[in-house]
């Protein structure tokens, strides 16, 4: 067992919250994590420890409700792979044919270095082509683009609300106004924002806890709703019918949620999403900076409509810092943040070493992680953070406001500091396969998953691969307790297909 990884990364997250010391103990994180796949960075480390707070941070909820002390085991293999989950997940035996990014979500040359792009939502495509002039292919774009500077492009982005970032070693990203502002930036931030008393214990002691969940449309948010729900959440993930969604995603996380679409435009719909936040016990949202508050769905508002309410947010930026209001993605992150170099440096070493300098020279001066790390580390971030909250709201009453970033998980993964380039790269597993059948490392920690049909909606947001799916094979759950079991739910595989409405409390 690493007690050391416990007593390190963990304890020192746990303990800032304000979390009891020695209910660390009660985390079991098995075998080294690292090198866990081929990256310099310390993923399984990032990948059992924040997988292991989100669970025992419930846990200690469920002591506070209980008294009942539980342990959390967490695998590193099993942790790293659910960090991917949405690579591995099959529908009625068939692999997911959709694709992560848009043909123009990449990296491209500019006159003085690198910026990447990303264009999987239309609007944000459509945005950036239209500072660029230019036609949707790749050789147009990159034409366009070797004619800007990468941080004026990145400044033009930016100021219109688009996506794109500039190519930044860590040095670089430490001298800008938003590096000298996050330098002390904890990865999770709890915050109270109302009285209250406190809350009443009593009930369902795993199933009680309702949540509200809206604007989790790419992956963090998502992450962190399906955490909640196999803790034993009951997940309401509410989405707009006239915004666009990522099927290959949502179908993986949406699993063990209810799904509901509302259209904030509508008085009616709107009064409806203010009725589910009276009876909410967490309101979850990752639209841009501002966006919700500004239909009245903010921290203070939404503490108005349920004084003991969580509160929680996810963004690309720390709030209060010269970037809290730009809008990012996980690879943007990693690109402007310094990974990419870092990673693509330490590649380097590794290709010098072992091939000689003329193979190492061909190597370009970026490479992406092997998986979103920083938006699964974010979602299960966040997950611990509101479990942490809702203990406050027990032990001191009030209403809590609960804030991750991308930046700010970045920046606590960076901290764990990065391997030797022999080990990352010799050493390190590769990830499985996503094929049928399944390849024995991922069915071993696979599970089955019946379709969700529903009981409300059209039918006509589908997000399966095939219409008539009815049987899910994903990832489960890398955390485990030892008395409580893991809630696996059913899939909706649509974004509509509950009423807008609350189960009844036990």
């Amino acid at each position: 067992m690493m007690r050391d990884l416990v007593d390190g990364p963990a304890k020192t997250v746990w303990v800032r919250l304000g979390l009891p010391p020695d209910d660390i103990e009660n985390l079991w994180l098995t075998e080294a994590p690292d090198p866990s796949v081929n990256s310099s960075f310390k993923l399984g480390t990032a990948a059992q420890t924040a997988i292991g707070l989100s669970a025992l941070a419930a846990a200690h909820f469920y002591f506070l409700r209980t008294g009942q002390e539980e342990e959390v085991h967490v695998d590193a293999r099993h942790a790293i792979l659910e960090f991917n989950s949405e690579k591995y997940y099959t529908i009625d035996g068939k692999v997911s044919d959709g694709k992560m990014f848009d043909e123009l979500s990449d990296i491209f040359r500019t006159k003085d270095g690198y910026v990447r792009l990303h264009t999987n939502f239309p609007h944000h495509k459509q945005g950036l082509l239209d500072i660029l002039q230019c036609e949707p292919t790749k050789a147009a774009v990159a034409a366009a683009l070797a004619e800007w500077s990468a941080e004026e492009f990145e400044s033009v982005a930016f100021q219109r609300h688009l996506c794109a970032a500039a190519l930044r070693s860590f040095e670089a990203m430490d001298r800008t106004p938003h590096g000298i502002y996050q330098t002390n930036i904890n990865p999770v931030s709890i915050t109270k924002i109302g009285e209250a008393p406190k809350r009443a214990l009593g009930g369902d002691p795993v199933g009680a806890i309702q949540y509200a969940l809206e604007g989790v449309r790419v992956l963090a948010g998502p992450v962190c709703g399906r955490t909640l729900a196999a803790h034993g959440a009951d997940v309401l993930l509410v989405t707009s019918p006239h915004l666009p969604s990522l099927p290959f995603l949502d179908v993986d996380t949406s699993r063990g949620k209810r799904t509901t679409q509302l259209d904030l435009n509508s008085p009616a719909d709107a009064e409806t999403l203010r009725a589910l936040v009276r009876d909410a016990d967490v309101f979850l949202q990752a639209y841009r900076p501002h966006g919700l508050a500004a239909r009245g769905f903010g921290p203070g508002d939404c503490a108005a409509l349920r004084p003991g309410i969580v509160h929680a947010s996810l963004t690309g930026f720390s709030p209060g810092g010269p970037w809290e209001d730009i809008k990012s993605f996980d690879s943007l992150v990693q690109t402007l943040g310094g990974f990419n170099v870092q990673e693509a440096e330490a590649y380097a070493e590794y290709v010098r070493e072992t091939s000689g300098e003329e193979e190492a020279a061909k190597l370009p001066p970026y490479r992406t992680l092997p998986m979103q790390a920083l938006d699964h580390a974010a979602g299960y971030l966040l997950a611990f953070g509101i479990a942490a909250a809702l203990c406050k709201t027990v032990t001191e009453g009030g209403s809590w406001r609960v804030h991750v970033s991308l930046s700010a998980t970045l920046l606590w993964i960076r901290r764990f500091g990065n391997l030797h380039p022999l080990t990352a790269f010799g050493e390190g597993r590769p990830l499985p396969p996503s094929c049928v059948p399944l390849d024995p490392e991922v069915a071993a920690v696979s599970t089955t998953i019946e379709r969700d049909p529903g009981d409300f909606g059209s039918g006509g947001q589908q997000l399966e691969m095939e219409e008539g799916g009815q049987t899910m094979s994903a990832i489960r759950h890398a955390a485990s307790f030892t008395r409580l079991g893991i809630r696996e739910g059913k899939a909706p595989m649509r974004l509509d297909a509950h009423r807008p409405e609350w189960v009844p409390r036990s």
